[in-house]
C-alpha cells in the first residue's frame, strides 16, 4: 500500500494550510529582504541580485533529494520541521555574514541554505491530496495556491515596510521568525504505512523509524526524475513553469531600481510584488468558488502571455523614466495583470502535478518541480541584476521574452507531431505504467 497520512479531518487541513501560509510568507519575505539588504549594505544592484540568486540557485539539487526522503519518511512532519528550522537558521547566518564575513563566504552560506528552499513550497503541497477527499481536491488546490498568493502579498509588503521603517536586517530576521512559526503545523503529518519496495531497514517498534539506503535513494531519484521526463503533461508543465519563473526572476531583480527611479525609494518597489500577489489572491479566490474548474493545461499555456503583457507595461513605464502618476499607473497595471495570470497559473500547475504523479512519488515530483522553478528564478535574478543596471527597460523586455518562450514551449509540446495527435491516450498510459501507476494494458 502507498503511504497514507493520519490527518484526514478538516481541522488538520486547516492547520496544514495555515502552516504553509506562514512558511511561504517568510520565504516570500526573505527574497526581497535579502535583495534590499544587499543593496543597502553594498550599494550595488548586481551584488544584491547575486545574493538573491545564491539563496535560490541550489533548489534544483535540493528539491529531488528532499522529495525522496519525504516520500520515504515514516514521519515526514519531523523532516519538514527540521528543514524549516535549518532554513530559518541559514537566513540569520547570511545576515551575520554580511555584517563582517567575506562576501564569497556569505554567498556559500546562502547557497547551502537554498538547498532547503523546496521544503517551503512543495513539501506542503505534496501532502494535500492525503488530507482532503479526492472530490474536493480542485478547491483545495485553489486554496493552496491562494496561500502562495497571500504569502506573495504579505511577504514583499512586510519586507519593504520593515526595511523602510526599521532597516533591512530587521526584515530578514522577521522572515526567519515567520518560517519558524510554521514548525508546529508539521506535527500533524505522519505516515501510517511504509511504501512498498522502499529500501529501508526497520529499527523496531511501532513508530515506523527507518534507515534509508543510498541505493534506494538513488533508485527513487531516478524513478522520480524519469516520471517527470516521460510523462508528457508533467514534462510540459515543468518546462512551462520553469521558463516562466526565469522571467519572473529577471523582473524581481528590477524591482529595487523601479522603486528608486519611479516610486521614490528602492523599498517601495517591493510593493509592486505585493500588488501582484493581491491580484493573484483575488483570482484564486474566484476560482475556488467555481463549480467547474478551468482546464489546467490550457491555463498553463495562456498564463505566461498575460504575464508578458504585464512586464512589457512595466518596461514602458521604465522607458518613460519620469516618476509620477503616469509611471505609477503603468506599474500598478503591470502588477494587476501579472497577478491575475500568476494565481490561476499556479493552481493549474498543482492540478497537473497531482493528476499525473503517482502517489508514492508525489512528494518528489512536487519538490523537484519546485526546486527547478526556484533555480530558474535564481538564474533570472542573477542575469536580471546586471542587465537592469545597463538598461532597465531592456531587462523588463527580456523578462517578457521568457514568458513568451514559455508559451511557445507549451504549444510545441502540445502540438508537436506524435505528442498528442492521435496517440495521447497511449502515451499517457505508458507514462503512467513507467511511473508505477495505471493499468497494465497498453
Amino acid at each position: 500500500m502507498p503511504p497514507a497520512l493520519s490527518v484526514s479531518r478538516r481541522p488538520s487541513s486547516r492547520r496544514l494550510l495555515a502552516g504553509a501560509t506562514a512558511a511561504r510568507t517568510g520565504d516570500e519575505m526573505s527574497g526581497p529582504a535579502l535583495l534590499l539588504l544587499g543593496h543597502a549594505w553594498t550599494g550595488s544592484v548586481a551584488t544584491a541580485s547575486a545574493l538573491l540568486a545564491a539563496v535560490t540557485a541550489a533548489s534544483a539539487l535540493g528539491g529531488p533529494l528532499f522529495g525522496v526522503f519525504l516520500d520515504r519518511a515514516a514521519r515526514p512532519g519531523r523532516l519538514l520541521a527540521g528543514a524549516l528550522t535549518l532554513y530559518a537558521t541559514g537566513l540569520t547566518a547570511v545576515l551575520a555574514g554580511l555584517a563582517g564575513a567575506p562576501f564569497p563566504l556569505t554567498l556559500l552560506v546562502a547557497l547551502a541554505t537554498g538547498l532547503l528552499a523546496p521544503a517551503l513550497a512543495g513539501g506542503w503541497t505534496a501532502h494535500l491530496g492525503m488530507v482532503v477527499p479526492a472530490e474536493r481536491l480542485p478547491r483545495a488546490h485553489a486554496l493552496d495556491a491562494a496561500t502562495y498568493s497571500a504569502a506573495s502579498l504579505l511577504g514583499p509588503a512586510l519586507a519593504g515596510l520593515l526595511a523602510r521603517l526599521l532597516g533591512a536586517p530587521v526584515a530578514v530576521v522577521a522572515a526567519a521568525a515567520l518560517i519558524l512559526l510554521a514548525v508546529p503545523a508539521t506535527r500533524g503529518l505522519s505516515h501510517r504505512a511504509v511504501a512498498e519496495g522502499a529500501d529501508r531497514t526497520t529499527s523496531g517498534g511501532t513508530d515506523g523509524a527507518t534507515r534509508v539506503t543510498a541505493r534506494g535513494v538513488g533508485r527513487d531519484l531516478a524513478r522520480g526524475c524519469g516520471c517527470v521526463l516521460r510523462s508528457v503533461p508533467l514534462a510540459r508543465a515543468t518546462l512551462n513553469s520553469t521558463l516562466s519563473s526565469l522571467g519572473q526572476g529577471v523582473f524581481v531583480a528590477c524591482v529595487p531600481l523601479l522603486g528608486a527611479r519611479l516610486l521614490g525609494a528602492p523599498a517601495d518597489g517591493a510593493l509592486l510584488l505585493g500588488g501582484s500577489a493581491l491580484a493573484a489572491l483575488g483570482a484564486n479566490a474566484t476560482l475556488a468558488r467555481r463549480r467547474r474548474p478551468l482546464v489546467p493545461d490550457t491555463v498553463l499555456g495562456v498564463g505566461p502571455l498575460l504575464i508578458a503583457v504585464a512586464f512589457v507595461t512595466a518596461g514602458i513605464a521604465a522607458a518613460v523614466g519620469v516618476a509620477g502618476g503616469v509611471a505609477a499607473g503603468l506599474l500598478g497595471t503591470a502588477a494587476l495583470l501579472a497577478g491575475i495570470a500568476e494565481g490561476p497559473q499556479l493552481t493549474a500547475l498543482f492540478a497537473v502535478r497531482h493528476r499525473e504523479a503517482p502517489e508514492r512519488l508525489r512528494a518528489q515530483v512536487f519538490t523537484t518541480g519546485a526546486g527547478v522553478k526556484i533555480s530558474a528564478f535564481a538564474l533570472g535574478a542573477a542575469v536580471g541584476g546586471p542587465l537592469a543596471v545597463r538598461s532597465l527597460p531592456g531587462a523588463l523586455l527580456a523578462a517578457a521574452a521568457a514568458q513568451v518562450l514559455a508559451t511557445a514551449a507549451h504549444l510545441a509540446a502540445t502540438y508537436a507531431p506524435g505528442a498528442y495527435a492521435g496517440v495521447v491516450r497511449r502515451r499517457r498510459r505508458r507514462a503512467a505504467r513507467r511511473c508505477g501507476r495505471g493499468p497494465a494494458r497498453g
